[in-house]
């Protein structure tokens, strides 16, 4: 299910090990053992930045150590968290508030805003324009992620339909646009870039866009247990993703050209012009926005009506903001 790749080379140990010579010998005082991440990213548009990163080499600048467990989908993660698979790992707003409801996972920063990345989208031929007309229709839907808690419980509801009015396919989003190629479907809720190649293709036309209803923040997410233990390492994890932001604002063809790298080795066939729009939906700018703990109270009360969370979290526990401060964010 996942690849593990470590993010350190023998030039690196070895200079490390010689600043421990270093200090011993001339009395300084070492600097603190940094642990090493498992970070588990998804393989949708919405974990591109985390590929970023660990590709970037700034990971590696920090003196942070990892190994990488890709999967298709947020809530995955989330699931390996909550099972101590990994450490770290983006999800939304609603996936979030249950893994701090299911195993007390902490969000370390605010990464990035995907409202852009993600669609309703219709197969062409059937003329479909508007929500309200999925009904009877067979729609995928990545059952229990964020996206797909939004479409049934937001989007879906404010059309009129509830559950049963239209027939719910369990899918993984990268297999959503060859089923609305084979026809088994009439719609998907997705995201990028599956939503970009279903257009190209002349398969499907968008039918609702989330940012309407959701800028979507991303979190970035850690296990509690990681972060007591070595707070330090998510000081200089955190330092990285400063970088990664800027160079997302400023070398944003760097940046492209390593994630669509990403998707041709996978096999996807988009052009550079398809796939560069498609990126630049994703708005990374690590933060704390103002605004973010009223949004996830409305985000929890939608859940907590649904029966999908017990009870409200306590932000001011569930969001870390010092570290993101300390990291010069």
């Amino acid at each position: 299910m996942s690849t593990a790749e470590k993010g350190w080379t023998r030039r690196q140990a070895l200079a490390t090990a010689g600043a421990g010579l270093v200090t011993a010998g001339f009395g300084v005082r070492p600097a603190l053992a940094l642990e090493t991440v498992r970070q588990g990213y998804q393989t949708n548009m919405w974990g591109m930045p985390t590929y970023y990163l660990l590709r970037s080499g700034l990971l590696e600048k920090h003196g942070v150590k990892f190994e990488e467990f890709a999967v298709p989908s947020g809530n995955l993660t989330m699931q390996q968290m909550v099972a101590r698979q990994v450490d770290m790992g983006t999800y939304a707003g609603p996936s979030f508030a249950i893994g701090h409801d299911k195993g007390g996972l902490l969000a370390i920063a605010m990464i990035e805003y995907v409202g852009k990345t993600a669609r309703v989208m219709a197969r062409k031929d059937l003329g479909i324009t508007k929500v309200e007309q999925l009904k009877g229709k067979k729609v995928a839907n990545q059952t229990g992620s964020s996206t797909g808690n939004i479409f049934v419980d937001q989007i879906a509801t404010k059309a009129g339909l509830k559950k049963g009015d239209y027939e719910e396919i369990r899918m993984n989003v990268n297999d959503m646009v060859s089923a609305m190629a084979a026809k088994t479907v009439d719609a998907m809720v997705n995201v990028e870039p599956y939503n970009a190649i279903a257009e190209a293709d002349g398969l499907a036309v968008t039918v609702s866009e989330f940012d309407q209803f959701d800028r979507l923040p991303v979190f970035m997410a850690a296990t509690p247990e990681f972060v007591q233990k070595s707070p330090d390492t998510v000081v200089a994890y955190l330092k990285a993703w400063v970088e990664v932001a800027k160079d997302f604002k400023s070398n944003p063809g760097k940046v492209a050209e390593v994630v669509y790298s990403f998707y041709t080795s996978k096999g996807y066939k988009m052009s550079k012009d398809t796939f560069s729009k498609a990126l630049a939906r994703v708005e990374v700018q690590p933060g704390w926005p103002a605004d973010i703990k009223p949004y996830m109270t409305r985000q929890a009360q939608v859940l907590i009506d649904a029966k999908k969370l017990k009870a409200m979290p306590d932000w001011d526990k569930a969001l870390r903001t010092e570290f993101l401060k300390k990291a010069g964010a």
